[in-house]
């Protein structure tokens, strides 16, 4: 008998599929984390945008649901190399949330309960390409996987989409989050394969 089992097919491969560079596909929804779960009630959950001035726009769980919800499927891609195709989600578009904002800022970190942060270029979260997003494949959005809301930029490595996001600091200088400070690159883009510094 060999050392693989017949049948083994070991990480999935598909000639039509096209992945960034190192990734391989997975069917499962691998959950990572920085720290412990954080668990936060919908009735005692916010968002906030804060802008440079220090102006602050904040939404109850209410007030977001309130918002028009957009159906988004995507692609996902971590940093750690697997990749998630078609996957399913509901959220508020960014562009909803900025919408009468009045900002000077290039730049955003995203803040999460539990102390997790990110950074951003604000322009990655516009123009139809990141939402605050609280249902997963038509059920609510499991805590592992950052619910109740969670940030989703797909265009990036994952850990950009930070779970358990309750709100957006708008900065007019870039300022590195959790990851980016541990020597994670400052961007992501996994077409381009930045996962740390330098690359």
């Amino acid at each position: 008998m060999g050392i693989v089992s017949r049948g083994f097919a070991g990480r999935r491969k598909s000639p039509d599929v096209t992945l960034p560079p190192g990734q391989y596909l997975t069917e499962d929804f691998p959950v990572l984390t920085a720290g412990p779960t954080p668990r936060v009630p919908s009735d005692r959950w916010e968002f906030t945008v804060t802008t440079e001035t220090g102006q602050r726009h904040t939404w109850s769980w209410q007030q977001m649901m309130a918002l028009p919800a957009e159906t988004i499927t995507v692609d996902l891609h971590c940093v750690t190399k697997w990749s998630k195709l078609g996957t399913h989600w509901q959220g508020v578009s960014l562009d909803t949330l900025l919408a009468e904002v009045e900002t000077a800022a290039d730049y955003a970190l995203a803040q999460c309960y539990g102390g997790y942060t990110t950074n951003l270029p604000l322009e990655d979260l516009l123009d139809g390409q990141a939402w605050v997003a609280y249902r997963y494949d038509d059920e609510d959005l499991a805590a592992e996987h950052g619910g109740p809301a969670r940030l989703l930029v797909p265009h990036l490595y994952f850990w950009k989409s930070a779970k358990w996001v309750r709100g957006i600091q708008l900065l007019l200088e870039d300022e590195p989050g959790f990851w980016e400070t541990a020597g994670y690159h400052d961007y992501g883009d996994p077409w381009r394969e930045q996962r740390y510094q330098g690359d």
